[in-house]
């Protein structure tokens, strides 16, 4: 005889494992208040972090 396997339909958790927004560059950005000039360059620098993951991101002025 044969095995006989049950069919199910993934669960949206399963589904989604290992696939988070920020790991599909979709990141939560917000502006960080503390840092705004650089001191390397010279002049002002708007520091971008996610509020999810953490990563950082700059952008001079």
């Amino acid at each position: 005889m044969a095995d006989i396997l049950p069919f199910r339909k993934p669960d949206l958790k399963q589904k989604a494992k290992g696939k988070t927004l920020c790991s599909n560059g979709l990141h939560k950005w917000r502006i960080v208040q503390e840092k705004q000039f650089d001191v390397r360059q010279g002049r002002l620098v708007t520091v971008y972090r996610c509020t999810r993951c953490n990563a950082e991101k700059s952008e001079a002025r």
